[in-house]
């Protein structure tokens, strides 16, 4: 099988857990600190602050900028749900914006046209507290055009950054735009801890109480021990610091690995239906994900390409998720159709494809043949019996 995606995992990596869970210090020590620096070197920031996961690095940035319920939350309508499930959680309400359609990414002019008219109004002026822009797939959101608009309301940004560590725009990194950027170290990324999470920020005040927010709401350094706040177990692990140590240092020969094999896809759907990612030529992509768009006449069917292609050994997925339209919040605020059409048609047409530093040219050149054998023949006779390709 050819797997969606593999994390890299060497000898080093073995190594530094072993000695981390042989030291008898598993929680949030010295190798976590350690792992907080290096990211925070890495990305070029003053602080980070580690966490259990990506999700938990979005809940508490949210409580540490002031969400409270009621509160308004501008953010993308296509993402993982993690990025729409926070703020509910702080019992806050999304306020879904359709996407650009070539970058999967929050639309600008959509963001400026909401905010600008939230502002106006009586009762939502006040009540619009941060803008939560993803960066889906590992290429950066417009952050100049966010954060032009961010800036003349004077309303905080969040970054989810969960899939970009290491991407850039007009050379600066993922996270350092807004007020915090948040990652992830899921094994899907290119760096992982097996899970983890990480907030970055310039703030010193803020990055103070998110070190209070994900350890129980202790003090930080008080002595005695004090207790300043209802705060969560979101601490990371020793053993997770230790692994996410020595992946940070090949973290850069992970990324090019990356580029060189989407840049090889792009290649190999070079005069074919099925549509390369677009990158922004002002962005440097990561490819935490590799995802194409087929064409429109295969949308109702790309399941049956998917279950195909498993068939044959390859294992592929959804780009992510239309948010609205899931069950909950579709229903809880009568969200339909056609309320974010690049959204719904990203939803419908995306397709990931495998995407792992260990991948082989002689991989992406079988996974490329197989699909486009399949798509070809699922067009042409969608319900039809088929002899599939060989599996490898």
């Amino acid at each position: 099988m050819i797997r969606l995606s593999v994390p890299t995992i060497e000898e080093d990596d073995l190594q530094a857990v072993r000695e981390a869970l042989s030291s008898g210090f598993l929680v949030q020590g010295a190798r976590v600190r350690a792992f907080e620096e290096e990211v925070a070197r890495y990305v070029g920031i003053g602080h980070a602050v580690a966490v259990s996961n990506g999700t938990a690095a979005l809940h508490l940035s949210l409580l540490a900028l002031g969400i409270e319920p009621d509160d308004l939350v501008v953010v993308t309508a296509y993402s993982w749900l993690a990025t729409a499930n926070v703020i509910e959680l702080c019992r806050a309400r999304p306020v879904f914006l359709d996407i650009e359609p070539r970058t999967y990414n929050l639309d600008p002019g959509r963001l400026q046209e909401e905010v600008a008219r939230l502002k106006a109004g009586s009762t939502t002026g006040a009540r619009l507290k941060a803008i939560l822009p993803v960066h889906a797939f590992g290429q950066m959101a417009d952050m100049p055009a966010i954060m032009e608009v961010a800036n003349r309301f004077e309303i905080p940004v969040i970054e989810d950054a969960a899939c970009a560590l290491g991407a850039r725009r007009c050379g600066r990194a993922a996270g350092t735009w807004g007020r915090v950027g948040c990652f992830s170290f899921h094994p899907r990324k290119a760096i992982t801890t097996g899970e983890g999470g990480l907030v970055v920020t310039d703030d010193e005040a803020l990055a103070r109480r998110l070190r209070v927010l994900r350890n129980h709401g202790q003090a930080v350094d008080a002595n005695p021990p004090d207790f300043v706040l209802p705060g969560f177990n979101y601490r990371l692990t020793e053993f997770q610091a230790a692994l996410g140590l020595t992946q940070m240092k090949k973290a850069d020969r992970l990324i090019a690995a990356r580029r060189r094999l989407g840049a090889g896809y792009d290649r190999l759907l070079q005069g074919t239906n099925i549509e390369a990612p677009f990158r922004a030529p002002d962005a440097e992509h990561v490819y935490q994900s590799y995802v194409t768009r087929l064409p429109a006449s295969l949308s109702a069917v790309r399941s049956e390409l998917v279950g195909r292609l498993k068939e044959q050994g390859i294992e592929t997925t959804i780009g992510t998720w239309h948010m609205p339209m899931t069950t909950f919040f579709r229903e809880k605020y009568g969200f339909a159709p056609g309320d974010f059409p690049a959204s719904e048609e990203a939803f419908a047409r995306s397709l990931s494809l495998p995407l792992y530093a260990g991948l082989t040219d002689a991989d992406q050149a079988f996974v490329i043949g197989a699909l486009v054998s399949i798509a070809q023949r699922l067009e042409s006779c969608p319900l039809a019996e088929e002899t599939p390709p060989k599996a490898r």
